[in-house]
């Protein structure tokens, strides 16, 4: 209890911001599928949107944040049964919400991958069933090297997508332009908010990883630093006007070529550097299978421990029934297209999130933590 009140360095929250980044940063947002039906459809809005919605999400972590802290809870069990306290089991929505997000979050990859094999002559369908064999493949015998190599698989990524945004927008300013000056705003005030929070619903499936990485902000202020260090809105806002560059602005846009799965790849592959494109085509498909292998293989202990036939079954046995049923619904999912995964699941994954996670903490979970500040003044920090 000494330590609460002591300040936090920017670097250790630094780290917290950058757990956040590096799950928001997966294959929808690397694709540009994501943040094109999300808001680059709508217009020159587009960056505004994005960036208000991860200011959103970032006031929500706060509070989220600020709880596990003030509690010392690690588990997002534990911090949800506290944020629905007196009403018992209400936690267990958020657990739903956890297993549908993460089924849509798998099937976003198998799909995303089925769409880069299908941009290189493999049928899409044959494309997902390669992915899926060699996601089980992976989740039994290779989970660990895939953690290891999703940190390196990741700073490629951001490297590449880096480098095609910024060449994206220096090398078609007259996109832009025509954008601001020819292209309205499709998004209605109402349609403009509900898209915000919606995609700060599906994002807040980052709430468990940052509920257990959190406890070392210790107090209020470094809380606070940590969820307004805005790496997400500034990256997510960069991707959409160079999005917006090649939206719909020609018949080399790729709404006009109907390159819409995977258009930053498309976008890529106009800027006239070879290796770009095919860097990025690899990182981005090692980060949808790292990004599918992780997420199976941790769910695994969460049906071994919850279902008894599993909890009585020699364990590598469970593993690999489990991881075998998972994958299989998952490519049942895939197969609507990395597109529809997006429009139709993430969508009503971000509705829910709404309802279980951005206003309950947006409204109870601010009024916990600032009547537990009050009657603990140390908790607010240096």
């Amino acid at each position: 209890m000494s330590d609460v009140s002591k300040k936090v360095s920017l670097g250790t929250c630094f780290s917290i911001a950058s757990v956040w980044f590096g799950s928001h940063a997966g294959g929808g947002f690397a694709s540009g599928n994501q943040a094109t039906q999300y808001f680059v459809q709508y217009g020159w809005y587009a960056p505004i949107m994005a960036a208000l919605a991860m200011i959103l999400l970032g006031f929500v972590l706060r509070e989220v944040m600020i709880m596990a802290n003030t509690t010392g809870y690690s588990s997002y069990k534990e911090v949800f049964a506290h944020l629905f306290a007196p009403y018992t089991k209400l936690e267990i929505l958020f657990e739903i919400y956890f297993y549908v997000i993460v089924i849509c979050a798998v099937s976003a990859c198998f799909a995303g991958a089925g769409e880069l094999f299908a941009d290189y002559g493999v049928p899409y369908m044959v494309g997902i069933v390669i992915v899926t064999i060699l996601t089980i493949l992976l989740v039994m015998f290779g989970a660990n090297l895939v953690a290891k190599a999703s940190g390196v698989m990741s700073v490629i990524i951001l490297i590449s997508i880096g480098i095609i945004y910024i060449s994206g927008i220096i090398g078609r300013p007259e996109g832009i332009a025509q954008v601001y000056a020819e292209m309205p705003s499709t998004a209605s005030p109402i349609r403009f908010i509900e898209r915000i929070f919606n995609y700060a619903g599906f994002q807040c499936v980052v709430v468990p990883a940052i509920i257990g990485t959190s406890l070392v902000l210790k107090n209020k202020k470094a809380c606070t630093k940590a969820a307004t260090i805005l790496m997400n809105a500034i990256a997510l806002a960069l991707s959409t006007v160079m999005l917006l560059a090649w939206y719909d602005t020609g018949a080399d846009s790729y709404l006009a070529t109907g390159n819409t799965a995977v258009p930053t790849l498309y976008i890529a592959q106009q800027l006239g550097v070879a290796a770009l494109p095919i860097c990025y085509a690899i990182a981005l498909c090692m980060c949808f299978i790292s990004t599918a292998v992780t997420s199976i293989y941790g769910l695994i202990p969460r049906f071994q421990q919850s279902i008894k036939v599993f909890r009585e079954m020699d364990q590598k046995k469970s593993s690999f029934i489990i991881a075998l049923v998972v994958s299989l619904v998952v490519m049942a999912f895939s197969t609507v297209g990395l597109t529809n995964v997006i429009k139709y699941g993430y969508n009503y994954c971000g509705y829910l999130g709404i309802i279980v996670i951005v206003i309950p903490f947006l409204t109870v979970g601010f009024k916990k933590n600032r009547k537990f500040l009050k009657e603990h003044p140390e908790y607010i920090g240096d």
